[in-house]
Formats: structure tokens, sequence, C-alpha cells
């Protein structure tokens, strides 16, 4: 049977003039970077020709995660960790604004990058906030995300001779997932292989049971959580990862089962899209079928750091039926 293993490429964001010539970057090196704001518009930080630019000495923020321990004494002196917290991310950006021609410029251009920037505390008409995107470029090509909200320093310097043609935001961001996202997507493509005449041209076996065991490798530093979405004709879906933790091996596994929710088999064509985090299992028709999984058993699972096993079921399937997963790794640093 075919095993197909295709990357989705996530496009670059389009906007004003691109993030510039790469610039050193506290801990992280040479990089551009860019700002889009929850309404889509993309504004460059690493640009000079836009009218502003990041003043990279004090920028801050942007390498390895803070931890919070939970700890237990010990009888004999010290502390055994029990548990360590990613905690928030708090980012410092430095942001001089100018204009070389007049103040009203200079202004205008200030105020819309405070609009941006804020932009991200409103409330929309779902109750929720929208977080901008800070994304860091390097010079390879490779680009790494963060969701980001505004905390404070659009004020300016307030000393004399700034405000006039120039002055300087020190910006600070506050990212509720502290990890970094890479902006590429992998996408993992499993699927049936067309059946054959045993004996035409040549002795062949094509499997209806299991569409594939495979292995699956997060190039990321963290776990991740991906999405799935499974193309039927398929009447039973069961994933399984299998893990080895020091000298013992287990399994976790999930089953998804249209018969639960009243659907009946998966018809050549049809989907269900599986997000594992927040758990969340879409039929066909957008319904809610989360109903179909093995509760109470059922475990989402997420792909550890390094290559992971596993194995994809599909009960009744045919030519056409296929697994896709989709995940962006998540990273310590920019």
């Amino acid at each position: 049977m075919p095993i197909i293993t295709a990357p989705v490429v996530t496009p670059p964001p389009t906007g004003p003039p691109g993030g510039g010539t790469p610039v050193p970057l506290p801990e992280i090196g040479l990089a551009t970077a860019t700002y889009t704001d929850p309404s889509g518009t993309v504004w460059p930080l690493t640009n000079e020709l836009a009218g502003w630019f990041t003043l990279s000495e004090g920028v801050s923020g942007l390498g390895a995660v803070e931890y919070e321990y939970a700890t237990d004494a010990q009888p004999r002196g010290g502390e055994r960790l029990r548990h360590a917290q990613p905690q928030p991310r708090s980012i410092v950006w430095p942001l001089y604004v100018y204009s070389d021609r007049t103040h009203m410029e200079f202004i205008e251009r200030w105020r819309q990058l405070a609009t941006a920037f804020t932009r991200t505390l409103r409330v929309g008409p779902d109750g929720r906030r929208t977080p901008g995107v800070l994304e860091i470029a390097r010079p390879d090509g490779s680009r790494r995300r963060i969701k980001v909200f505004y905390r404070e320093g659009f004020e300016g310097k307030g000393t004399q001779g700034t405000g006039i043609l120039s002055d300087t935001a020190v910006i600070v961001l506050w990212a509720e997932d502290p990890f970094w996202v890479d902006a590429e997507a992998v996408n993992v493509h499993r699927e049936q292989g067309v059946g054959k005449d045993f004996l035409n041209p040549y002795p062949s076996v094509s499997s209806s049971q299991v569409l594939g065991a495979t292995t699956v490798t997060n190039p990321g530093d963290e776990i991740v959580w991906p999405e799935w979405r499974i193309t039927g004709p398929a009447s039973l879906i069961e994933f399984t990862v299998t893990r080895d933790v020091g000298t013992e091996t287990y399994t976790e596994t999930f089953t998804l089962d249209p018969d639960q929710v009243g659907h009946g088999p998966l018809l050549a064509g049809e989907t269900v899209t599986v997000r594992t985090e927040p758990p969340q299992v879409r039929g066909p028709d957008g319904s809610n079928w989360l109903g179909a999984l093995n509760w109470p058993s059922a475990v989402l699972w997420g792909l550890e750091p390094g290559v992971n096993r596993v194995t994809f079921t599909l009960t009744g399937s045919a030519a056409g039926s296929a697994v896709d997963l989709v995940f962006h790794p998540r990273y310590q640093t920019a």
C-alpha cells in the first residue's frame, strides 16, 4: 500500500513592507521581525524604511521558557522536583518611531502602531480577545511565531525633544502560551492503496483493515497536540501511539465509531476532523461528534519531541480512505 508524507507550507503574511535586513537580536542572533495585529495587518519591526524600527539592544524575552517548580522536601536535606510548570512569557520590544518630514506624519505613525498593539485587548462579539502574532524570521527562511497581548509601554520617553519628529515606545507583550510555534505546518498523509488482483500481473496483497503502522517525527522541543482529518470509507477508526518509558512500553489509544452518533460508516469522501487540544470532533456536516469517541477510555494523545510510533487502523477502508495529521512544532526559543 502507498505510504505518503507531505509537508504543508504556510504562505508568508502580506501587508506593509517586509521585515527588512536581518539585525542582531539578544538571545537569538540575526533575524527579522514582524507583528500581525488582530485585523490581519502585518507590521514590519526591523525595516527602517517603514518609519519605525526595533532598538535591538533593549529586546528581551525571546529565550527559553521560565518555569515555576513544585518541590517536596527530602528527609536528608534538599528537595525533589515534583513538577515544573511553564510560565507565561513577557517580551520587551523597544520601537523607535520617527518622521524625517513632518510632525503630523510622525503622529500618524505613532497612533497607527499604538492601535495595532492595543487592539489585542478589545473584546470581540464572541466575548474573547484576539491576540496579535509576533514572528521572527531567520536568514535561512525559517520562521517562528508566538501569540501576544499588549501589556504596557506605548507612552513614549516623555523627555525634552521627543514627541516632535520621533519617540521610543518600550512595549511589553504578554504571551499566555510561552512556546514559539513553527510557521510551517507539518502534514503527514496516509492513504489506502488501490486493491489489485492477487495474481495479475503478479502476486500482490492490499489490506482493508490496517491503513498504516508508521512513525511520525515531531522536530520541536515540546509535545504538540495535532489535528486529525479522517476521510472515508471507514466504519471504525483507531489511532494508537506506542511509547517507551525507561524499560517499560505502553500505548495510548482513541477510537472513533460513527455508529455512536447515529451516522453509520463513513462513505467515500466523507471527512471527520478530530482536534486534540482542546478536544473537538466535527462530522462531515460540521456537527458535534464528540460522542463518537470511546469515552471514558479515549486518550487524545499528543506527539512527543522526536520519533513517535503510531498506528492508524481503519476498519472497512478501501481505495480513497485516508488520514491526515497536521501540527505546528513548538520550541523553547525564537
